[in-house]
């Protein structure tokens, strides 16, 4: 009986033995299962650190993209344009300067070449030290003996560069139909002219010979310049 007893017990501790050995081992599995969910939170935080680079990337291209929508040509227009007034004659070492009314002996003669075809040459001539240009139209108004002046159109031809050095001569002609009838109705007395590319004006008398004007003063026309050589 007793041993009966005894190995019973025995059994029943054998039992609880393994019975504390399988919780024991359920125990670990959970420690180690809370152990790899908390390393998972230093992986998230490394994912959404190597984010930034695409971020930097991002911003690399915005300014790539601010630089590409500037304007290639803002520091070369500002060249440009630059470039585009001096060519006006004003001033710059190297370039020449248009003449000055002040720098030219201005001249009017009676040119017409038959008793048909009116014209009249007015010359001027470079007095001044250095190079100029009287490339251009002239202004030109004829002054009637009622004391009225009237502008004269321009003529159907292209302006030619027309460089004067001293004592260079340049010339435009005023071209008209004259009239043989003796009933002209205009009265010229004088031309005003006005170099090309100046605002000062000279008054020349109307040329001795000059036949009549054929019509009005707006049939008259004057041409650009050209240097006699």
């Amino acid at each position: 009986m007793k041993t009966t007893r005894i190995t019973a017990l025995a059994a029943i501790g054998l039992v609880a033995g393994l019975s504390l050995t399988a919780c024991g081992g359920d125990s670990g599995k959970d420690t180690s299962a809370k152990g790899a969910a908390a390393s998972s939170t230093p992986t998230d935080t490394s994912s959404s650190s190597s984010s930034s680079p695409s971020s930097s990337a991002d911003g690399g291209s915005g300014s790539g993209g601010s630089a590409a929508g500037r304007p290639a040509s803002s520091s070369g227009g500002s060249g440009t344009a630059g470039a585009g007034s001096t060519s006006g004659g004003t001033t710059t070492s190297g370039k020449v300067t248009f003449c000055k009314t002040a720098d030219l002996a201005i001249d009017a003669v009676n040119a017409s070449p038959d008793k048909a075809s009116g014209r009249i040459d007015v010359t001027m001539v470079n007095r001044g030290a250095t190079t100029c240009s009287a490339t251009g139209f002239p202004g030109v108004d004829i002054k009637d003996a009622d004391h009225t002046s009237s502008p004269i159109e321009r003529g159907p031809a292209q302006p030619r560069v027309t460089t004067l050095k001293p004592g260079d001569a340049a010339v435009l002609d005023i071209a008209y139909d004259i009239d043989p009838s003796g009933k002209s109705l205009t009265s010229p007395t004088d031309l005003l002219v006005t170099p090309p590319n100046e605002t000062h004006t000279v008054t020349l008398k109307w040329p001795t010979g000059a036949g009549a004007i054929k019509g009005a003063y707006t049939d008259v026309q004057v041409y650009p310049t050209h240097t006699t050589k």
